[in-house]
């Protein structure tokens, strides 16, 4: 018998002149930053292994192995936001139309990193073990930001809520819903709003800050 070979795994890399961010297409949330392309690369490769939780969380098949060959796909020159420590370019495949199917993929592993963030914060303590250099949010500051960022990140596909208190589960549950509707919708995969993000961008970014705080709670808890 011959052995099972496993596809690359397609890339989007967006750099500036101090940073880098690598993107795994088609797999929101999956994203790594590093001082330069190789550096993001060789992170988003480590972190393989803990992005398989969220695809299972969602019901879908995934291989970590997928990430011992990478193939960039499209790179784009990032800006302010890229170098502040955010994914910033709307790349060319995340403009193309959408059809239910896709559609709903991305809005499963949106949902599946939300519950991902929810199991997460239940079993973390409030306070973290402080960064290097003492800095560092404690739990429920973490999850307040994350709040305060995807209610702004909701307005850029239409959806308009105030940001929910922590302990308003009705709230944070009533945003999700209507963020995931978007998402999990066909689209001609133009902006939704028209200064707004198309709904594939929006899915890897919502999930990329989602995911980044999960990881950074996990790393954190002493």
């Amino acid at each position: 018998m011959t052995g099972m070979t496993t596809k690359p795994l397609d890339v989007y890399v967006e750099v500036v002149a101090t940073k880098a961010f690598a993107s795994a297409v088609g797999w929101p949330g999956w994203c790594r930053a590093g001082r330069n392309e190789e550096a993001a690369l060789a992170a988003l490769a480590a972190y393989a292994d803990r992005y398989a939780e969220v695809a299972h969380r969602a019901g879908l098949t995934f291989n970590p192995q997928a990430a011992d060959t990478l193939v960039v796909v499209e790179r784009a020159k990032g800006g302010s936001t890229t170098a502040f420590g955010a994914p910033e370019c709307t790349h060319d495949g995340e403009r193309l139309r959408l059809t239910p199917a896709p559609a709903k993929r991305l809005a499963s592993l949106l949902a599946a990193s939300w519950s991902l963030l929810d199991d997460t914060a239940a079993v973390t303590p409030a306070s973290l073990r402080k960064g290097p250099r003492g800095g560092g949010r404690d739990r429920d500051k973490m999850l307040d930001h994350v709040l305060g960022a995807e209610t702004a990140y909701a307005r850029k596909l239409g959806v308009k809520h105030k940001q929910p208190a922590l302990d308003d589960s009705a709230a944070i549950a009533a945003l999700r819903a209507d963020i995931l509707a978007v998402i999990g919708s066909p689209t001609d995969g133009g902006p939704i709003t028209e200064t707004g993000w198309t709904t594939a961008y929006a899915a890897r970014r919502i999930a990329w800050h989602v995911l980044d705080h999960v990881w950074e709670m996990r790393d954190r808890t002493e």
